[in-house]
């Protein structure tokens, strides 16, 4: 088993199978079993970076007063559709399609 210092995955562009990209690793969820500590899910997009920063209201309330009429979710990704192989360039397993969008009710 490898290790990966998720700090380093923050920022990164995550591209989908045929290399198009799909956003940014913002988030990164994780459980903790025992004492080991299990990735769940990546946040990926521009709004996850709410998430992060624990800013949901706020930032949400901020892009509607600058006239945001859509803001686009992002995506949620399980950790098996998540191929690090190479962390610096970390691509899905699957097509965004398949991917449930994140939003404000999943945080």
């Amino acid at each position: 088993m490898s290790e990966i210092h998720l700090e380093l995955l923050l920022g990164k562009q995550v591209l989908d199978p045929a290399g198009q990209p799909v956003g940014r690793i913002e988030e990164i969820r994780a459980e903790q079993n025992g004492d080991e500590w299990y990735i769940d899910s990546y946040l990926i997009g521009n709004i996850a970076i709410l998430e992060r920063l624990s800013a949901w209201e706020i930032g949400l309330s901020i892009l509607k007063r600058l006239g945001a009429r859509k803001i686009h979710s992002g995506y949620s990704v399980p950790w098996q559709q998540m191929d690090l192989t190479e962390p610096q360039k970390p691509r899905l397993r699957c097509h965004k399609e398949e991917l449930k969008q994140f939003n404000q009710s999943d945080s």
